[in-house]
């Protein structure tokens, strides 16, 4: 019998950047080891530079959407939540009940950068690459975990 793919849940505020990019970076390297989604707590529509820069890896998020908390809340079991926002968030998430791990990943919020298109940009880019880097790192640190769990 094969077992499910555990549930990651990203959690932002907006859900309409960094925990998108998160959910469709998971979904690129884990694939086959995880369920990835993401929600915010005030969800956005999804910045159009976060569908950009994710076009540029090959990643397709056009038909991700912006989900509110409550689409998941009692809904299903979420093995990881993983808290996206920044240093001084104040409306960071803090808890989310019945998650087995809770991390939080600090990142700055590209879609509150203000600049030229092209500074703008950039920062997408930097604020993405992070994210992908911290997705690869978490994956990693989360092998030898897996392992002695199936063994």
């Amino acid at each position: 019998m094969i077992a499910a793919r555990p549930n990651v849940l990203f959690l932002g505020v907006a859900n309409a950047c960094r925990s998108q990019m998160a959910e469709a970076l998971l979904r690129l390297h884990a694939t086959t080891r995880f369920q990835a989604y993401s929600a915010g707590l005030h969800p956005k529509a999804i910045h159009p530079l976060t569908h950009q820069v994710m076009r540029e890896l090959n990643i397709d998020t056009t038909r991700q959407r912006s989900k509110p908390i409550t689409e998941f809340l009692g809904r299903m079991s979420i093995r990881h939540t993983v808290m996206i926002c920044t240093w001084n968030d104040t409306d960071c998430p803090r808890v989310y009940p019945f998650a087995l791990d809770v991390t939080r990943w600090f990142f700055d919020d590209p879609t509150a950068f203000v600049g030229s298109e092209h500074e703008r940009i950039q920062m997408f880019r930097r604020v993405r690459d992070e994210i992908n880097e911290r997705v690869q790192h978490w994956l990693n640190e989360l092998a030898p975990i897996q392992l002695s769990m199936s063994g």
